[in-house]
């Protein structure tokens, strides 16, 4: 009987293992975001973090004598009240599903883990001439804007964040500077105005930090906020470099501005409840711009967290930048799609940091790389080349590197040639160096394209382009092959450029086709900015060397230029809205490169689209003075979800903050007076009118005519043709009509320009005929 009764038992856990254990143990809680009503509030409750208390503790077990358990305290990891109302707790399946029951509870979001998306720029952006300090403000130390950053914390000491000549930190600043191991209160300071760290929702799932390996403060271990945080607000640092490469004066793109950090990320990732709380302090802190550099997918608007907290915060006025992700070169790869969030891709600058491959057929090979050390191969001499793929074309362990794939008799003393992919790139470097290799040409796969990243490596490495890459993958399959490689440093005025990088996440936005994004690129290839004195330039625990400044490449290098940037219009336009900055922004963005050609795609080479640069690279600039702008309010944005197909239980999640409701004055998503035109059409609908309402921030008197590109599938008539203004801030409107002539299979693409004689004011046209999806 008992060797039954055995059996029995181990059927059933192997039955739990197998299935998912969580689903057979009830009670195993997990951490849930409550998004409550805050006009349910009853009045017996002082106030409403009671009344969340009082709500959880109501479906929590009781214990045999009836009395409830008592851990309702433990339970609840944060309370929200600014940007977003509710709670995060730790709760079971049954007790959720009791709670969704409870009278206003408006929606239940399972935690989510977020990912990081990861000095010439402002030159490159016009940002370093000598009239850029009169274009913007009359000093750059006056700058009351706050930039509050949620990444992974900041390291103070970093030059980039000194704050000599900054004036008093403005009084409607609320925010604190939060102490822990490595960060006390002199930390903080007219630069870095506040530091808070978020980790509650990332300790309920990965357990406690330890605080022997990790900063459980908002110092940066990791490097990746203090990157982010010196490219939004960075001081002017002259002599700026990453081991001599990029040697120059760095600064980022509003230096005058303030920063606070918002520390949500740790070593094994960023949680939603963490990111959600710190979004909702900051705005209650006083931020005027959110930089957020994360990306977790994409979910329903009603259903995506982040999306909601960023609406509360774009109705306290607070511009909402976020990285677009870098899942390209693959479509429909975009993460932070919302309207009200303002999603970057990335794209190169006119640097590089050129190295060559010489082959011993003599044939040269351009690459890039961060190489600098001690392990210097000879460039009089030739190195057994090795490439341990089956064949040039195809993908294995041992070709792309992976740790303990590498045989050491095998590659010792030679040049291995590496495949992108699966491990980082430094990684693969490291790997073969364990195994005795003196160096390693890393080589573009089809989804890298001829993109070229440039690492700091430990040891000799130049990464190479797809093309190249094969032609020297067939060369090794001769005998004797032989390689050397060459380091060139840094060089400027590379053409073309800008290009649109081939990791920047790409459209469509399958969420709302009506809505075009990504809404701009910004660069985010090769970037310097401040560093870590934790950590070294390659990120590896086994890198010894310290550097103030790293170069990095990503979407998350990107977004903090627009952060800046908004920071810089804010500044300049104290009165302006989100969505007036945002589209000051995309209608002053350019769609050509340096040598006056259409923007590129890295991954084919071939000119890129709005899905792929949106409305284009930005120019802040011009965008000081667009001319016209497209303003949006937050009943605009709450009509447009109206149009969503959302139950009224759906559209509270984002109504409820302002007792919004739908007025359904938008006939359809494309109608939302969005800077970008995104014209689809359903399947039998041959005519679609779509509208705008244009708004004048120029001269008082000021006559625009439009321009309208053609298009093979439809004629497009804009009524009217001209638009007189006769004083600032007055508001036009005009309709645009989509007749079709040829329904397309492919998508189309073209522009509407407004102008004025001084203005070119420029939307992106994307027009979609569904049938033939």
């Amino acid at each position: 009987m008992s060797g039954i009764l055995v059996k029995c038992l181990f059927f059933f856990v192997s039955l739990c293992l197998a299935i998912n254990l969580a689903k057979c143990i009830p009670n195993t809680k997990k951490t849930y975001i409550i998004q409550m009503d805050k006009w349910a509030k009853p009045d017996v409750f002082i106030d409403h973090v009671k009344w969340y208390s009082s709500l959880v503790k109501s479906v929590l077990p009781s214990t045999p004598e009836g009395e409830k358990t008592g851990d309702e305290e433990e339970r609840i990891l944060y309370s929200y009240q600014t940007a977003f109302n509710g709670v995060a707790a730790q709760l079971s399946e049954e007790e959720v599903k009791k709670l969704q029951e409870r009278n206003g509870v408006l929606a239940v979001f399972p935690e989510i883990k977020y990912q990081l998306h990861t000095t010439r720029s402002p030159l490159f952006l016009g940002l370093d001439r000598e009239d850029s300090s009169k274009l913007w403000a009359d000093r750059l130390s006056d700058y009351n804007v706050i930039v509050g950053v949620l990444d992974t914390g900041i390291w103070p000491e970093s030059p980039s964040f000194n704050d000599t000549g900054m004036t008093s930190v403005p009084p409607h600043w609320k925010g604190v500077c939060e102490t822990g191991r490595g960060f006390e209160k002199h930390h903080c300071s007219k630069k870095i105005v506040g530091a808070r760290v978020f980790f509650r929702g990332y300790e309920a799932t990965s357990g406690k930090i330890n605080e022997r390996g990790e900063f459980k403060s908002a110092r940066d271990q990791d490097g990746h906020g203090t990157h982010t945080a010196g490219t939004v607000a960075g001081s002017v640092v002259r002599g700026a470099n990453l081991l001599g490469y990029a040697y120059g004066t760095a600064r980022g793109m509003a230096p005058g501005a303030r920063v606070a950090a918002y520390k949500v990320c740790w070593v094994g990732g960023c949680f939603s409840s963490d990111i959600l709380s710190a979004v909702d302090q900051a705005v209650a802190d006083g931020v005027n711009v959110l930089s957020i550099s994360l990306g977790g997918g994409v979910s329903s608007y009603n259903r995506d967290s982040l999306s909601i907290a960023a609406f509360g915060a774009m109705e306290k006025g607070v511009f909402v930048s976020c990285s677009a992700g870098n899942g390209g070169p693959d479509p429909i790869s975009l993460t932070n799609v919302s309207p009200w969030i303002t999603t970057v891709g990335a794209s190169t600058m006119d640097r590089d940091f050129p190295a060559t491959v010489e082959l011993g057929t003599g044939k040269i090979v351009t690459g890039a790389s961060l190489y600098k050390g001690r392990m210097n191969l000879s460039t009089q001499k030739q190195y057994p080349l090795i490439y341990l793929g089956s064949n040039w074309s195809s993908l294995m362990p041992s070709s792309l590197c992976l740790d303990g794939t590498l045989d050491k008799a095998t590659v010792a003393g030679k040049i291995v040639i590496c495949d992108r992919g699966i491990s980082p790139r430094v990684q693969k470097g490291q790997v073969v160096k364990e195994a005795g290799g003196v160096g390693m040409i890393l080589t573009n796969t089809a989804a890298n394209g001829e993109e070229l990243v440039a690492d700091c490596h430990l040891l000799p490495a130049v990464a190479v382009g797809e093309i190249e890459g094969r032609a020297i993958k067939r060369y090794t399959s001769g005998k004797n092959a032989t390689a050397s490689l060459r380091f060139l440093g840094t060089k400027l005025g590379i053409r073309p450029s800008p290009v649109v990088a081939a990791f920047s996440s790409r459209g469509p936005n399958f969420l709302t086709l009506e809505i075009l994004k990504p809404d701009m690129v910004a660069p985010g290839v090769n970037i310097l900015a401040g560093w870590t004195g934790a950590l070294g330039p390659s990120s590896l625990p086994i890198d010894q060397r310290r550097t103030n400044f790293n170069i990095l490449s990503g979407t998350s290098m990107s977004c903090p230029h627009v952060s800046g940037i908004a920071a810089l219009l804010k500044a300049r336009h104290p009165d302006w809205s989100p969505a007036a900055i945002k589209s000051a922004l995309m209608t002053t963005a350019y769609v050509h490169d340096n040598t006056y050609k259409s923007l590129k795609d890295a991954s084919s080479v071939t000119p890129s689209t709005p899905y792929d640069h949106g409305a284009g690279h930005i120019n802040p600039r011009k965008a000081v003075d667009p001319g016209l702008i497209y303003d949006i309010g937050a009943q605009d944005y709450f009509e447009f979800l109206c149009t969503q197909e959302l139950s009224p239980s759906q559209l509270m999640v984002f109504g409820k903050f302002s007792n919004r409701t739908c007025h359904h004055s938008l006939a359809n998503p494309g109608d939302l007076n969005y800077p970008a035109i995104s014209a689809v059409f359903p399947e039998k609908v041959s005519v679609l009118t779509l509208h705008r309402t244009a708004t004048n921030v120029g001269s008082p008197i000021s006559n625009y005519h439009v321009v309208v590109s053609s298009f093979k599938g439809a004629v497009v008539k804009v009524e009217p043709a001209r638009l007189n203004f006769t004083s600032k801030n007055q508001k036009l409107s005009y309709k645009v009509t989509f007749k079709t002539i040829s329904r397309q299979k492919a998508p189309e693409f073209g522009s509407l320009i407004w102008k004025d004689g001084t203005h070119k004011v420029r939307s992106p046209i994307a027009i979609t005929w569904l049938a033939s999806l």
